[in-house]
């Protein structure tokens, strides 16, 4: 079937292509008749990659945008693409940029063919009639309702009008839908609104904050958030003098997630300062931190644990009030992070166990994480490592986030945070900045519904972030359920943030977001500044307590029947929203005041901490500890002990810092069959030797330590044909040693940037997103190897000539082990191995080493070998064409 608009004439108006084939998919479906015919969808409304996604997944088999095409073809013979003449080139660009645009938005769903994204449907209707929804979107989640087909077909006859029946001469849509245009799109943050929070923040006037907080709040309720139609039920006030001091509300505050790389350290450390200062906590994002910062002002409270576990290193954890699971990022959900090479400079690869240059990759899952039972596990491991430290979980709004949210409260967390789809910085993505996401009020209401519905919310706390900028909309969250409070570009605004959008070349001109050296020196941005503006929504909350006749913000929260839907909602489009769905209070909160049935966080949760093996050998190793004497002892184990040897890392790391202990201070040598996550996070001068195997997660985030797995003596299998460790073993690895005598399940080393590992054979993507360190392979590899490995070297015993088809080679290439630093390495790893496993394997190829070498494949990331050739260049010019020095990487 082909569904076109081609015919489109002054006479017949199109109807939008996203409704057409919505309708005809569902009728075939109803009509048992959607398997027997393809749907050809030709139309001239889909032009952005947003708009082939949408096609594709209500039933489109096949998308034909022929009025891009016909542009396209218009804009070459006019020499408006110079130096591209060539329709067909530019038709093909365009089609290979949607390729790759359709292929990132299906993986954020984790799914890799077209076939299986047709008709999915992955998506929420917000503003849509729930009648429209089941009829012709069947299936689609709509809690709010909104408009019907009457208001699609005026607005369809609207657009065609303009088409036909404008004057000629009439000025085009002034757009300005990412960047600002005086005439075209609404912005909430325009020239007006950061102009008046800079000033009033920079002369800590208050009369000036008023304007900024009725500008914003303005633009809100003309439609631009759903906050904006709700109002406050009007109750009997309190003496403003009876409200809690602004100084203990600023203390749920919290700056967002930016990571240092992304921002500068001026921009970065003054927001840290700041949050200092009040009581609040500033978050690292997933960047790690320069360990100089720690035990300083300049400390970032929060540390973040994302997918791609940069710096994360038993000294980071260490030095954190609270440990943030980064599960997805409201502004792109279900996408990697991703540091061009030319933001990593000297400081940010140290700071992220890198080398400068080399771009870093963050996957869009975390790799230990694929169930609540796996969370549970890293939110254990990371109590383990910091018992002190709060472990919070970030989630992104979505349809289903209340049961995700249940979920992670039965796993522990401390605090749970939903991210709305406002938030981000410039560097995320076009597709991602607009169509991705749902506002945290939507998500928000789910998850405190649906904790309070199972008489969870008593256990974690609450908080959410996305744009918050006012002390009205911290009020509104707060009667949502919200506890904590995340605030990100507006701390950047009052830095000096003008919005240009240019976040991710490199080129910010105030300082902001940029590593260039000269660009830095423009930041203006003081801590001072980020204090006034925060002790400004304080006392904008403490308002609007008195007129609510509350003293306390733990009065507030979750009352959501102190909201109603404004009256001033009640026109155009808005008029047919609903949003009662947000203001449901669940009739298990209003039945008392029991834990079960509270409406905030009322309890510590229970980590179980008291049962960890780590307290005995805390016990054992106390002289290491204390007088640096070497320990070792022998311990049984079993699959119930889990992340042995975090508690004790934590330990080291605390009093030693990352550079912990020297070599084998303190050894311990286990029997049987460890648990999950065996030797998190080991710190440097702790050797862990198992006499037996493992399960999933060994070495996770390994410090500096040294790990060995090795079967029994007497064994009667073959190493190379026998599994000794789970899968996703040393994920995150910074430093240290791994020896493996056996085969490594899955996701080997993935996201490894530090450590040195051999095994006797791996199984599918191993060594993805590696960005250092060295892997050595004496045996098969799975599918998939190397797939986004972009630093670091893995050595590849190729015995059969078989590994390049199970190589992902986009980001690396193969070649001979030809170097002679890195034959040294490669056999000083295998010597490493047969001493400490006693391999077969590893001794039978160093007894015939010159005919092993020749079968080894080194697995050579291109922007690690650029890099390399570089530094080699300019020693050989430092050293007048002599090859001296440190060998780079």
């Amino acid at each position: 079937l082909v569904l076109s608009d081609r015919v489109v004439s002054a006479e017949w108006a199109p109807i939008p292509s996203l409704l057409a084939t919505a309708a005809v998919h569902h009728h075939l479906i109803r009509e048992r008749l959607r398997s027997r015919t393809s749907i050809l969808v030709e139309t001239g409304d889909a032009r952005q990659v947003p708009h082939i996604a949408l096609l594709i997944a209500f039933g489109a088999s096949a998308v034909h945008p022929w009025l891009a095409f016909e542009t396209l073809g218009q804009l070459t013979t006019s020499g408006d693409l110079f130096p591209l003449s060539d329709a067909g080139a530019a038709r093909a660009n365009y089609v290979k940029a949607l390729d790759k645009g359709l292929l990132k938005t299906m993986s954020k769903m984790g799914i890799s063919t077209l076939q299986s994204y047709c008709g999915a449907q992955l998506c929420e209707a917000i503003g849509l009639d729930a009648a429209l929804v089941q009829r012709h979107f069947t299936g689609t989640a709509a809690r709010l309702g909104g408009v019907g087909l009457a208001t699609i077909a005026d607005e369809s006859l609207r657009r065609h009008a303009d088409a036909f029946d404008a004057p000629n001469d009439r000025p085009m849509d002034g757009g300005g839908d990412l960047h600002y245009r005086s005439q075209g799109e609404q912005h909430a943050w325009n020239p007006l609104t950061i102009a008046t929070l800079q000033q009033a923040t920079r002369t800590n006037d208050p009369a000036t904050f008023a304007e900024f907080s009725a500008l914003a709040n303005d633009a809100e309720r003309s439609g631009a958030t759903l906050r904006g139609m709700l109002d406050f039920v009007p109750r009997d006030p309190v003496p403003i003098n009876d409200v809690e001091p602004a100084s203990a509300i600023v203390r749920r505050f919290v700056t967002g997630a930016m990571s240092f790389g992304s921002i500068s350290a001026e921009a970065h450390e003054s927001l840290a300062i700041a949050m200092n200062r009040l009581g609040g906590r500033s978050n690292t994002g997933e960047g790690g931190e320069d360990s100089a910062r720690f035990g300083t002002p300049r400390a970032s409270a929060i540390k973040q644990v994302a997918s791609g576990r940069f710096g994360v290193t038993a000294e980071y954890l260490v030095n954190a009030t609270e440990l943030q699971i980064k599960m997805a990022q409201g502004a792109k959900p279900g996408e990697g992070g991703q540091l061009p090479g030319h933001k990593v400079d000297e400081v940010i690869a140290r700071t992220r166990h890198s080398m400068p240059g080399v771009t870093l990759i963050s996957p869009p899952p975390h790799h230990d994480i694929y169930s609540i039972e796996d969370l549970a596990q890293l939110i254990h491991d990371l109590k383990n490592v910091n018992p002190d430290a709060t472990v919070s979980v970030k989630l992104v709004a979505e349809a289903g986030v209340g049961t995700v949210a249940a979920g992670v409260a039965k796993a522990h967390a401390d605090l749970i945070v939903i991210a709305g789809d406002a938030g981000g910085t410039g560097a995320s993505p076009l597709s991602s900045v607009k169509n991705a996401g749902i506002p945290w009020e939507i998500g928000l209401a789910e998850t405190q519904q649906t904790l309070v519905r199972n008489g969870l919310r008593g256990r974690v706390r609450l908080g959410t972030d996305g744009q918050l900028k006012t002390g009205r909309d911290v009020m509104v969250a707060a009667l949502l359920g919200a506890e904590e409070f995340g605030f990100a570009t507006a701390p950047l605004i009052v830095e000096g943030c003008v919005m240009m959008r240019k976040c991710h070349l490199n080129t910010c001109p105030v300082g902001i977001a940029t590593q260039d050296p000269e660009l830095r020196e423009k930041f203006t941005g003081r801590p001072e500044h980020v204090v006034n503006y925060f002790f400004f929504v304080a006392e904008e909350v403490r308002q609007l307590l008195a007129r609510l006749g509350a003293r306390t913000m733990d009065e507030i929260i979750g009352r959501a029947e102190l909201l109603r839907q404004s009256d001033r909602s009640l026109d155009g489009k808005s008029a047919a929203l609903d949003l009662s769905a947000l203001l449901y209070v669940p009739i298990e909160a209003r039945r008392g005041t029991r834990a079960d049935r509270a409406r905030r966080n009322v309890q510590p949760q229970e980590h179980g901490l008291s049962r960890a093996l780590d307290h005995e050998l805390l016990v054992l190793a106390e002289p290491a500890l204390a007088r640096g004497e070497r320990v070792t002892a022998t311990l049984p184990v079993r699959n119930v002990h889990r992340a042995v040897g975090a508690m004790l890392s934590g330990e080291i790391a605390r009093r030693y810092g990352h550079v912990g202990l020297a070599d084998d201070t303190i050894t311990f040598r286990f029997t049987g069959s460890a648990g999950q996550s065996f030797g998190a996070f080991a710190a440097a001068g702790l050797s862990l030797e198992l006499v037996g195997e493992a399960n999933d997660y060994v070495g996770k985030g390994l410090s500096g330590g040294r790990i060995v797995v090795r079967a029994p003596k007497g064994s009667h299998f073959l190493p190379d044909d026998a599994v000794i460790a789970g899968n996703t073993v040393l994920y995150g690895a910074t430093g240290g040693e791994a020896y493996f005598g056996g085969v490594a399940g899955e996701r080997f080393a993935v996201r490894n940037s530090g450590a040195s590992a051999v095994v006797e054979g791996v199984g599918d993507h191993g060594c993805e997103y590696m960005t250092g360190g060295a892997v050595v392979v004496l045996g098969q590899t799975g599918r998939n190897f190397g797939a986004g490995m972009s630093g670091g070297l893995a050595y590849v015993l190729d015995e059969e000539g078989t590994f390049a088809s199970r190589c992902n080679l986009a980001l690396v290439g193969l070649q001979p082990v030809a170097d002679a630093d890195d034959r040294a390495q490669l056999k000083w790893l295998v010597e490493r191995h047969a001493r400490f496993t006693g391999s077969a394997r590893a001794k039978q190829l160093l007894g015939r080493w010159d005919q092993s070498l020749r079968k080894f494949v080194t697995v050579m990331p291109a922007d690690f070998k650029r890099v390399r050739a570089e530094a080699a260049r300019g020693l050989r010019v430092a050293n007048g064409g002599r090859r001296e020095g440190t060998r780079c990487g």
